[in-house]
């Protein structure tokens, strides 16, 4: 008596899907809201060096619009949380040198997240700490808060954006491990066409 065994197709899990046929289309909205962001604190850089505004003042594009958002400890922690989150979601699909470099850009935002969780504890407790009269982070102590966020989401977006070239334009044993539809004619390109 023969027997058959049926394979059973697990449904794929959010995370699976987010690093194969959806990554193209998560990744470049990622990056998007990053470079976004980052073009806030460039023209909040420019308020102040160009503009010679107050830093009080300097409150970039949004923040001219909603004032409250440059000052809300909650809006910029979430902010790092998303892009936390983010590095991490996105990470299965990178490979090769590609994952070096998304690697690094996470290892940043793990710091810059512990920062402004550091600033969002002392905003909600009212207790400042380093004898300081605002909310402020451990690098701020060297480097003032606008130079200081411009750094950080330079030193994260940079080698965001060398993992997405490498990832996009992978050398050839690279692109045979892709797993995702990122790569014109890659393997996982190829099996996602119809029969």
């Amino acid at each position: 008596m023969a027997t058959t065994t049926l394979e059973v197709q697990r449904p794929a899990g959010f995370v699976s899907t987010l690093n194969t046929t959806w990554h193209k289309r998560a990744l470049t909205a990622f990056a998007f809201v990053s470079v976004a962001h980052w073009a806030e604190h460039l023209v909040q850089a420019a308020q102040v060096w160009l503009l010679d505004r107050p830093r009080t003042a300097a409150r970039g594009v949004l923040g001219a619009v909603f004032p409250w958002l440059v000052h809300s400890e909650w809006l910029h922690y979430g902010y790092a949380v998303v892009m936390l989150l983010g590095l991490v979601a996105l990470l299965p699909a990178f490979t090769g040198r590609a994952r070096t470099w998304w690697t690094a850009a996470l290892i940043v935002q793990m710091w810059h997240h512990a920062e402004h969780a550091l600033l969002l504890y002392q905003a909600q407790t009212h207790q400042n700490l380093f004898g300081e009269p605002v909310p402020t982070s451990i690098v701020q102590l060297v480097f003032p808060r606008v130079e200081l966020h411009l750094i950080y989401n330079a030193i994260v977006t940079i080698p965001m954006v060398a993992a997405i070239y490498l990832h996009l334009y992978p050398s050839k044993e690279e692109a045979a491990s892709t797993r995702c539809t990122c790569v014109p004619g890659g393997p996982a390109a190829l099996s996602d066409q119809p029969g």
